[in-house]
């Protein structure tokens, strides 16, 4: 049997970032750069006034000291004047520095009148000046590729009108659900029915991935309806399935996958819940056949699907964070599998504290919605104390703001 570490790590080593487009700028947050940003100009361009106040000659100044104001330079407007012995220009934030001034003094370290101004402190060449280059060289490589673009990553593109960023590409997603029990959303189930809250649920998953959901619908019990469902699924980018994975005569997924040429990877990867999970190639499309339980199908999705695809969009760091953290209360469980204990975790003199978010049967859909953590309880193991430190896979990105 293959163990979960192992799975996990063979998810990853059969995908690869899946191509790179041209987007444009805002439409690159929250993607991954696909090549290195080489800047083309220096930044600042040139000298400029990092205050409101006055444009100088530190050689003239003194405290006390009175200069005529012979100039007024306004952000966006430069001045050839050169700046005389005796003299000053009124300039704005941003604005060139002109010529012969080696110094601002901040307008709130003057006494000003509309043609002289008077200095209340020491002046130092230098002072409150922007030099051009000092942010950014030319041929400075700033952003890196696999570099995440966030606020301050388009700030700095956009300050050298990249109008187009090099990304890696959003990747398809096809999701299949299957069973005869299963109603589309919008329609009343009769009592042998289920809604199909699955397709949802993954569509949602991997939209906060940054991937692009392609829902299939729902294939019935019979090798047609699977085979038809299947093969479209499989020119996306990724396949993900939802129930049909277990042993019955009616989990059709793995028979009809391997008859359309998917090579199984892994089967049964020793984790509970989600233990029917499979995963296979289909050339370089990575399919994930997920158990049909809500629990599981989330779960499931998490562990295996969604480092994936955060793999294939050109993330580095494509697993949850896990960090050390304490039980509240005491678990047990059958030896053999690696457990996921759904947890609320707290943080609590420095360190985190796991709760069970409830029952941990796995048809109690509530326990999701408390759950922010998952509690990894090694597969040797049966009985874990109140107090015992387990690993955390944090699923909620406030809780690793916290720490």
């Amino acid at each position: 049997m293959t163990n979960y570490e192992q799975a996990r790590r063979m998810v990853v080593d059969h995908v690869a970032p899946a191509g790179v487009e041209k987007v444009l700028l805002l439409e690159a947050a929250g993607r991954v750069l696909a090549e290195d940003y080489v800047t083309p100009k220096d930044m600042p361009r040139w000298d400029n006034s990092a205050m409101d106040g006055f444009a100088v000659r530190s050689a003239d100044c003194a405290p006390g000291t009175v200069l005529k104001v012979t100039d007024y330079i306004p952000a966006g407007v430069s001045s050839d004047e050169a700046i005389a012995p005796g003299c000053a220009a009124r300039i704005m934030t941003g604005a060139p520095i002109p010529p012969g001034a080696d110094a601002v003094v901040p307008i709130e370290e003057t006494e000003a009148t509309a043609e002289t101004v008077k200095l209340l402190q020491q002046v130092k060449r230098h002072d409150h000046i922007r030099f051009k280059g000092e942010d950014v060289a030319s041929g400075d490589t700033v952003i890196t590729k696999g570099t995440l673009l966030g606020p301050p990553q388009v700030s700095l593109l956009a300050s050298f009108s990249a109008v187009l960023v090099p990304v890696y590409r959003k990747v398809r997603v096809a999701i299949l659900s299957t069973g005869d029990e299963l109603v589309d959303v919008g329609t009343e189930p009769t009592a042998s029915q289920i809604v199909n809250s699955n397709t949802l649920a993954l569509a949602t998953a991997i939209k906060l991935c940054g991937a692009e959901p392609v829902i299939l619908g729902i294939a019935r019990d019979d090798r047609e309806s699977h085979r038809a469902l299947l093969a479209e699924g499989l020119k996306a980018d990724v396949l993900i399935t939802s129930a049909g994975v277990s042993a019955g005569d009616r989990d059709l997924v793995r028979e009809v996958l391997a008859e359309l040429g998917v090579a199984e990877k892994f089967w049964k990867p020793g984790i509970k819940p989600g233990g029917p999970t499979a995963f296979g190639m289909k050339g370089s499309v990575p399919v994930f056949s997920l158990p049909g339980n809500p629990v599981s199908t989330m779960i499931t999705f998490e562990e295996f699907a969604r480092p994936a695809l955060l793999r294939m969009m050109g993330h580095e760091k494509v697993f949850r964070r896990t960090v050390p953290g304490v039980l509240k209360e005491g678990a047990r469980k059958k030896a053999g599998k690696l457990n996921f204990l759904r947890v609320h975790v707290t943080l609590e003199n420095g360190r985190y504290v796991a709760s069970t978010s409830g029952d941990q049967n796995t048809g109690i859909l509530k326990t999701m919605l408390r759950c922010n953590a998952l509690a990894l309880l090694p597969a040797d193991r049966t009985e874990f104390t109140a107090g015992e430190e387990v690993d955390l896979h944090l699923l909620d990105p406030t809780l690793e703001l916290e720490v």
